[in-house]
């Protein structure tokens, strides 16, 4: 039975984001939700909600639908509120005081604890505040769970608990997830929406088998679009020839049959579809300055603490060779943010346990990308880098996705995309030969975080990063290092170290 349907909906903010979209969902659906940043999932979740209006198009609801949203961010009404407190303003006002046991039962299923649960939402982490707006909108037992962005600031632990929640949920609730976790939407998915401003494709597949299919349509539309052009092309030129035929002997047939060719030739070209071509939302471009020296990194182990000395783990001794790509894993509070910022601190300065190469040049980028904070506008930001003529550094802004208006305008007017490819152009502007990344797709969109991982391997560039994301770290990673037990331990395979923290 259908829950709900799309009937050739269309967006435009101001430029189309979507046309001529159908889609119909049913019980018990898991689509996963795909698009570049800015291309109208979130429009396409509220419009599903009942919260905002297509700008054509129909929506047609089952009776008695009830759809539930958990969006991107907190709403500031519940800021001041506790956790709990946040979840039960969820429920409807004459059952609040009756069902508020729903909530603790919830709570327990996403293992939340009581700290958690006592805490003003103002005072939590991203990631919790992510799980309230979850807890939110499942606390009403919905027919249809909308989920933006579930994934974003959340650790390994928690997703993995979020997974086993979208599992556990009733067979009838159907759930459509935008995401750019591609390891979650292949996980919990059956079915793949690619969000386009023209020919959206929905796969009865989950997310990576999706993507193989959704190539394979696209070059065999490309190869079917060069076809219908070379017979555009022949039937012009044949129209061509009768005319110069049919002027010079005035035969009324010839006249008529390069008509006939012509009109031939005009419905073919209009029918035939090039190859699907999105709009980038900005290029990611790397670079690797090279060096001569053979280890850029030097450690003998070192003991990493918390700020009050409490040792964390030991590292071991360590090298990191040119063309390393490590990933650094662990629990969350292992250890990791720690480490990257004792390496940080170690190239920038003195430190026996941990030694640098002398030609090693840093790329430091972490997970809030709180190196912008410091400018009050993205070109302010990228000006700082280094020697650098005005019109090629706005060529290179607006090939990160910085248009030229929002080159001069306020840091804090810039999606959390924007502002990851601009950290990844400060970084190409720096020219380093070692990248220190933290959590670096936090806020990019599959096409960047396809990108970024293209241009790490294609440059054979030095990196250590730590990253919660499963897809990305089998695609980078050439070693990987584990925090287990206050050590420091390289492993052949991260997949058993991901399923152990998912475990929690």
């Amino acid at each position: 039975m259908s829950l709900l349907s799309l009937k050739d909906l269309s967006l435009t903010r101001p430029h189309v984001l979507f046309k001529d979209l159908t889609l119909s969902i049913a019980k018990g659906d898991r689509l996963g939700l795909v698009a570049a940043n800015g291309r109208g999932k979130s429009s396409l979740l509220r419009i599903l909600a009942g919260v905002e209006d297509p700008t054509t198009g129909t929506v047609t609801r089952a009776r008695g639908l009830v759809a539930s949203l958990a969006p991107q961010d907190a709403p500031p009404q519940l800021l001041p509120l506790s956790f709990s407190d946040a979840v039960r303003t969820a429920l409807p006002p004459e059952t609040a005081d009756t069902e508020s046991w729903r909530v603790d039962i919830l709570l327990d299923d996403l293992k939340v604890d009581q700290p958690t649960r006592d805490c003003a939402v103002r005072d939590l982490s991203g990631g919790w505040q992510r799980t309230m707006l979850l807890a939110r909108a499942a606390v009403i037992e919905p027919d249809l769970l909308l989920l933006d962005e579930p994934t974003n600031h959340l650790d390994i632990g928690r997703v993995g608990a979020l997974e086993r929640f979208l599992a556990a949920l009733p067979r009838d609730c159907a759930v459509i997830a935008a995401s750019h976790d591609r390891a979650f939407l292949d996980g919990t998915s059956t079915r793949t929406l690619f969000l386009r401003p023209e020919d959206s494709e929905d796969f009865a597949l989950p997310y990576f088998r999706a993507l193989v299919a959704l190539q394979d349509r696209d070059t065999a539309r490309g190869r079917q679009f060069d076809n219908d052009m070379r017979k555009v092309r022949a039937l012009r030129q044949q129209a061509a020839k009768l005319k110069n035929i049919g002027i010079n002997s005035g035969s009324d047939l010839l006249v008529v049959k390069t008509r006939q060719l012509s009109d031939r030739a005009d419905k073919l070209e209009e029918r035939a579809k090039p190859q699907q071509a999105d709009r980038s939302a900005g290029a990611i471009r790397l670079t690797n300055s090279g060096t001569h020296a053979k280890a850029l990194l030097t450690i003998d182990d070192a003991a990493i603490t918390t700020p009050d000395q409490r040792l964390l783990f030991r590292t071991g001794k360590l090298w990191l060779e040119k063309g390393d790509r490590i990933a650094l894993l662990g629990a969350n509070g292992a250890g990791k943010s720690r480490f990257v910022a004792r390496i940080r601190a170690a190239i920038a300065g003195n430190d026996p346990e941990i030694r640098h190469a002398a030609s090693l040049r840093l790329g430091y980028s972490d997970q809030a990308l709180s190196q912008l904070d410091a400018f009050p506008t993205p070109w302010d930001a990228a000006k700082s880098v280094g020697e650098i003529a005005d019109q090629p550094l706005r060529s290179q802004l607006s090939g990160a996705g910085i248009s030229i208006d929002a080159q001069t305008t306020a840091m804090a007017r810039l999606s959390g995309g924007q502002k990851a490819r601009l950290a990844m152009l400060m970084l190409r502007l720096a020219q380093p030969n070692f990248y220190l990344l933290d959590e670096p797709t936090n806020h990019l969109d599959i096409e960047g975080q396809d990108a970024l991982e293209t241009e790490l391997i294609a440059h054979e560039a030095a990196c250590l990063l730590v990253s919660h994301d499963r897809a990305f770290v089998r695609a980078v990673a050439t070693r990987v290092l584990v925090i287990e037990g206050k050590r420091l331990v390289e492993v052949d395979d991260p997949d058993p170290v991901f399923d152990r923290l998912m475990q929690g």
